[in-house]
């Protein structure tokens, strides 16, 4: 067998052959018959009665399935035991699965375990994604069609597709496998998850988003959540295309952008914050100084003078903290003419009115809430965390006077996402915020199929910002503010 990758020889006793895994026999037998390539879709469903013949062939899959899950355990240990872990970096795709598929081959006839093709092509793909990848969860983020991975536990793998949930027939061996998948994300950024922190957010090489809890909070087996990363950049005429908003509703955005408002994206978890930001940011011109402030970064301007920040937690003895308000009050000293907030959800949001209020007209943040008053009183809430002692009329005033529009981002039932909300904020009336909603989107049933109907409309209210956008060179016509009637 070729060795390109292999440890020297003397560095490692050589195992002593291992008898097959289960039932030994001195003959080799096969493991099961081809089946349809294993990909990530709906497990079958567990409490559904089953004809005898139905059931025996379900669980003799089980048995192939745990069968082949023992053997590419016993073959990872052969592969840390012969492979150079040092030379892997350098090892190029093609030659590492070679090496791969050479060593597991030797331990099989070791063994004496005959597989067919399919199963040791399978093995062998698995096996590379243990030890270069994030083994099982590997083929899902390959997925392009997944936006979400949820883990709830070493047996039970969900995915989001097209907004909604469903569960994989993809599991881990057990809570140690997946226990050391985890350890592989987090030390790859600097940090580390155990029982004394036992959670951790994280972003992995490609951009997407992961967060983690293990026990002993996370009481029937460590939690994980991957939210991926889009790679292509999504445009506001994407989203008109997908039925996020209409064109008019786009025309408008367009202007409010161009002219400088300070808008604020709110909505709930998956409905689209993020994105809404990313194609609204499109329309902020080149010549401008962008800043951009995360947790995890996630943002993707398109702009050529784009500055990204991240904010990073504390180190293991608690030092070293970073927060999106020290940030943002380094940012402030960076010369920037916009200053975006990846999501606003505590003290910082008080450096943020106050830049708003200070001449970097044209910021832009995302807010958790169900609608755009309760977005205000969120807003008017994470003031009183900053320990900032104001009147609540101040408190107001400042909000009134800093965020000129708020567009509401939410996931209807059916899994689709729109912007069922655009509303200006107008100023002061005594000691209340006054509001005005320019556009929203209408329910007026379901479908059969589960799929919501519903309709874009104007509300009628001419925009209280049609001079500004007139004296900049948006020219808006009357009629996208009418009804449909």
């Amino acid at each position: 067998m070729f060795s390109r990758f292999k440890k020297p020889e003397g560095t490692s006793p050589k195992p002593a052959p291992l008898a097959p895994v289960g039932a030994a026999t001195a003959a080799p037998k096969a493991v099961g018959q081809p089946a349809k390539p294993a990909a990530p879709g709906l497990a079958p469903a567990r409490n559904a009665p089953r004809a005898p013949a139905e059931a025996a062939a379900a669980d003799k899959e089980r048995k192939r399935k745990d069968r082949l899950q023992e053997l590419k355990v016993e073959l990872h240990k052969r592969l840390l035991e012969n492979l150079n872990l040092a030379a892997l970096e350098k090892a190029s795709e093609s030659n590492l699965k070679a090496e791969i598929a050479a060593i597991s081959s030797e331990a099989l006839d070791e063994m004496a375990v005959a597989l067919n093709a399919h199963d040791r092509a399978t093995l062998n793909q698995e096996l590379y994604d243990e030890v270069m990848g994030l083994g099982p969860l590997e083929p899902l983020l390959k997925d392009e069609t997944v936006s979400d991975i949820l883990v709830n536990g070493p047996q039970r793998i969900f995915v989001e597709r097209g907004g909604k949930l469903t569960l994989t027939d993809i599991t881990f061996k057990d809570e140690r496998h997946l226990l050391r998948i985890i350890d592989k994300i987090v030390s790859a950024v600097g940090r580390r998850v155990d029982e004394s922190n036992p959670y951790c957010d994280a972003r992995l090489a490609d951009g997407s988003r992961f967060n983690c809890m293990v026990p002993p909070v996370a009481v029937d087996g460590s939690l994980v959540s991957i939210r991926k990363f889009k790679k292509e950049k999504l445009g506001i005429n994407d989203l008109v295309k997908f039925g996020a908003f209409t064109e008019e509703m786009a025309l408008y955005l367009e202007a409010a952008v161009s002219t400088r408002l300070n808008v604020i994206v709110s909505g709930g978890t998956g409905s689209g914050k993020t994105t809404t930001l990313n194609a609204l940011s499109s329309f902020i011109d080149n010549t401008e100084r962008v800043l951009t402030i995360e947790d995890t970064a996630e943002l993707q301007l398109q702009q050529i003078h784009v500055g990204r920040m991240e904010s990073r937690p504390a180190n293991v003895e608690g030092k070293g903290a970073v927060t999106q308000r020290d940030c943002l009050r380094n940012a402030l000293r960076m010369r920037p003419d916009r200053i975006i907030v990846g999501e606003t959800r505590g003290e910082e949001v008080i450096d943020m009115l106050q830049a708003m209020n200070t001449g970097h007209d044209g910021s832009m943040t995302t807010i958790h809430a169900n609608n755009p008053r309760d977005g205000i009183s969120r807003l008017e809430n994470m003031v009183a965390m900053a320990g900032i002692e104001m009147p609540l009329k101040a408190v107001r005033s400042q909000i009134a006077s800093a965020v000129n529009l708020i567009v509401q981002a939410s996931r209807l039932q059916d899994g689709s996402r729109r912007m069922i909300s655009i509303t200006e904020i107008t100023g002061m009336e005594g000691e209340v915020i006054s509001m005005q909603e320019i556009f929203r989107y209408e329910r007026l049933g379901m479908a059969p199929d589960g799929k919501i109907i519903g309709r874009f409309n104007a509300t009628g209210v001419r925009s209280h910002y049609s001079e500004r956008f007139k004296q900049w060179g948006f020219n808006l016509p009357p009629s996208i503010y009418e009804p449909i009637a």
